[in-house]
């Protein structure tokens, strides 16, 4: 065991021995300094998760949520500097805890705050042109490829997570049903958003995401929901930012 990892695994574990021959500046103990950096380390890495799974948090609640989160801090220390990126683990550690096995959709849940922070964080691009889309003919509007934003992050559920999400984020929304939803997370301005996408859509926007034209992607929508509303769902990508300047330009 390296000496780093003599220090580093207690310093996430309080239930562990302190390292031994711990030493100050002075060459004075610091067994004390070392609690204290362990416990200020500790707390930083469970407010992180606080700050990064706000939806967690309030389904399951602040106090249920600060009992899983110190095994998940001991079992996922940061492999980076950039906190902004801890917790990429957390939706599979959740779908792992038995104790957590009857909220089948929590998982999902997690991926929702990490794509809402993938969003946040993603890079500029220029804007779809919109207006010179609409001006061309419909044959060659549906040959045309619609390379999604940097900041669009598609995500398909055997949940209802969109109603999810709204149910717990916004005052007197209705109660989710049962149902399979796929969300489309946009970034038209600054600050990211979900939004429910028509049946079929989910496919048909990753068949876009995946350079298929809009009529392959349609077809694929069509495969397995005859009823998808294309016009629906270009009208949401289209008012959210969904889409960006083709190779950027």
């Amino acid at each position: 065991m390296t000496t780093l990892h003599r220090f580093r695994t207690p310093l996430l574990d309080p239930t562990q021995d302190r390292p031994e021959g711990l030493r100050g500046a002075a060459g004075a103990p610091a067994d004390t300094r070392y609690d204290v950096y362990r416990n200020n380390v500790t707390h930083s890495l469970i407010g992180a998760l606080h700050s990064a799974f706000p939806l967690v948090v309030k389904i399951l609640g602040t106090q249920n949520f600060d009992q899983i989160a110190p095994a998940f801090v001991r079992a996922h220390p940061p492999s980076s500097p950039l906190m902004m990126h801890y917790g990429a683990d957390f939706p599979q550690f959740l779908a792992a805890q038995p104790a957590l096995s009857k909220m089948g959709y929590l998982p999902d849940c997690a991926r929702l705050d990490l794509a809402l922070r993938r969003s946040y964080h993603a890079a500029d691009s220029a804007p779809f042109d919109l207006a010179a889309f609409q001006q061309i003919a419909p044959d060659a509007m549906m040959q045309a490829q619609l390379p999604p934003a940097p900041a669009t992050v598609l995500l398909r559920s055997d949940w209802p997570l969109y109603d999810i999400w709204r149910f717990n984020m916004q005052a007197d929304a209705p109660k989710p049903q049962m149902q399979a939803q796929d969300v489309l997370i946009t970034r038209p301005d600054f600050d990211p958003a979900p939004h429910l996408l028509p049946p079929g859509g989910g496919a048909w926007f990753a068949a876009l995401a995946g350079g298929a034209t809009l009529d392959q992607a349609h077809d694929t929508a069509l495969a397995t929901h005859p009823d998808f509303d294309l016009g629906a769902a270009l009208g949401l990508c289209f008012a959210t930012g969904a889409f960006c300047a083709k190779n950027g330009g």
